[in-house]
């Protein structure tokens, strides 16, 4: 007999999911978006929503779903050892490397930076990024009241200042769109749908996927099959939240060219726009906004890491990683906000198709009986060309960093393979593999039996 389970448990457990996906760069990259995409406003909403929306779902429900206990179960349906390293690598990217850092470094040049003196903002950002991460370890500390924190109050008091933002924006728009520019003008939706990279909220889904399984056990659902619901319901009321507003954010941004002329980037714009309507008032109401938005967010990362990596190296206590991560997160955070951005383009162009083509064989695997040959060939083929998807964009960030023989191989991607000149050459390759891997003879043994006789 299945539990019955109220609305009000899948909306709690959803505005936590919504809470620890919707941080800062969740603000900034769409409103900038609007101001560039103008009158293509839908076609780069559209695929902007698939990356940053469509993607993080299918993330949850092929955690929920799948039945697994992590993305490490998860991954090792390729191999155990692909299971460690690519959950190690991406738990490091969405945590103390990038993510997490980003969370800390944004508030501040958004919401503090331009009221300080250029000389003394480097002491300045120590001084914040020292105090975030001490409000962050405390609340870290206990991941069993992290829904509460979230979901209960962080997220609630985020909303209230943001939608008096959006709200405004909305009732007296700023103007009418404006031309599109750059790529936005003949690409819409494809720019629009790498620009939803930057969310990372995909590699996230992945990650939250122990937070969300834990707290839905921590409200009496114990079966699968209610695990498996309760995700998906709850992934659909995070996941609707998240679109609602980023449609309102993008249709501000489109909005305001020319009421406040264009910018750098979605920080600038959305500090603009607050001024606009509030005056001074605004960059207290901007800074409030931004830094809960922040501060939910790394909690809820701080929270997934540190029970990864708990769970990997029992020995070391969950309360000694958070500790571990926020300093190692407060020193990589002082290295700038432009350096973490720099040095995560590439690897977020690495991971993204591997997680992707994982996050899509799951949903699927029914089709072809979770073979595990699929899962190893599809993902293999990815690798082949996300790896020179990473390459190719660390060279543009580090020209110095030139190697001959991976030009060479960017070059036949670039003559022979489709969709490589816009960032989705992986797509062909993981196809072939994946037909290969159904009927290469190793294809008969399935992943459940193949990790049992491992």
């Amino acid at each position: 007999m299945q539990q019955k389970i109220p609305f009000s448990t899948y909306a709690l457990i959803g505005t936590m999911l919504f809470g620890m996906y919707f941080g800062a760069g969740n603000l900034i990259f769409p409103i900038q978006l609007g101001q560039l995409a103008g009158t293509n406003f839908w076609p780069a909403l559209i695929g902007f929503l698939v990356t940053a929306i469509g993607l993080p779902f299918l993330g949850i429900m092929a955690i929920g779903l799948s039945g697994s206990t992590g993305l490490r179960d998860l991954a090792s349906r390729v191999h155990p050892i692909f299971g460690v390293g690519f959950a190690t690598i991406l738990y490091l990217t969405i945590g103390p490397f990038f993510a997490i850092p980003r969370t800390a470094t944004v508030p501040f040049v958004v919401g503090f930076e331009p009221y300080i003196d250029p000389g003394q903002a480097g002491i300045w950002l120590g001084v914040f990024s020292f105090a975030f991460f001490a409000i962050v370890y405390f609340f870290s500390l206990h991941p069993a009241k992290v829904m509460d924190y979230i979901g209960k109050y962080l997220t609630p008091a985020f909303l209230v200042f943001l939608f008096l933002l959006i709200g405004i924006s909305v009732i007296k728009p700023m103007g009418s769109f404006g031309e599109a520019n750059g790529t936005y003008t003949n690409l819409a939706f494809i720019t629009g749908f790498k620009e939803g990279y930057n969310t990372m909220d995909a590699l996230a889904s992945l990650a939250f996927g122990i937070v969300v399984i834990n707290a839905i056990k921590g409200q009496g659902i114990t079966s699968t099959k209610d695990i498996a619901r309760a995700t998906w319901k709850s992934g659909i009321f995070a996941m609707a939240l998240m679109m609602m507003i980023y449609g309102l954010i993008t249709y501000m941004g489109a909005s305001s060219v020319l009421a406040i002329g264009t910018f750098e980037n979605g920080g600038q714009i959305f500090s603009a726009v607050a001024k606009h309507y509030f005056g001074p008032f605004g960059a207290i109401l901007l800074a409030i906004i931004i830094v809960l938005a922040c501060l939910k967010t790394s909690i809820g990362l701080i929270t997934a890491c540190s029970e990864f990596f708990h769970d990997l190296l029992p020995k070391v206590s969950y309360q000694r990683f958070v500790l571990l991560l926020c300093i190692v997160s407060f020193t990589i955070a002082n290295f700038g906000l432009n350096n973490i951005i720099q040095f995560a383009v590439p690897v977020l162009m690495f991971l993204y198709p591997l997680a992707i083509i994982l996050i899509l064989l799951t949903l699927i695997s029914p089709l072809f009986g979770n073979k595990h040959s699929v899962y190893s060939a599809s993902i293999a083929m990815t690798f082949l060309v996300s790896f020179f998807d990473g390459y190719s964009a660390l060279v543009a960030s580090l020209p110095n960093i030139d190697i001959s023989l991976f030009n060479s191989v960017t070059s036949i991607y670039k003559d022979y393979l489709p969709l490589y000149d816009i960032g989705l050459g992986w797509i062909l390759p993981a196809f072939i593999g994946a037909v290969m891997g159904y009927i290469l003879p190793r294809a008969q043994i399935p992943v459940k039996k193949y990790q049992k006789e491992l």
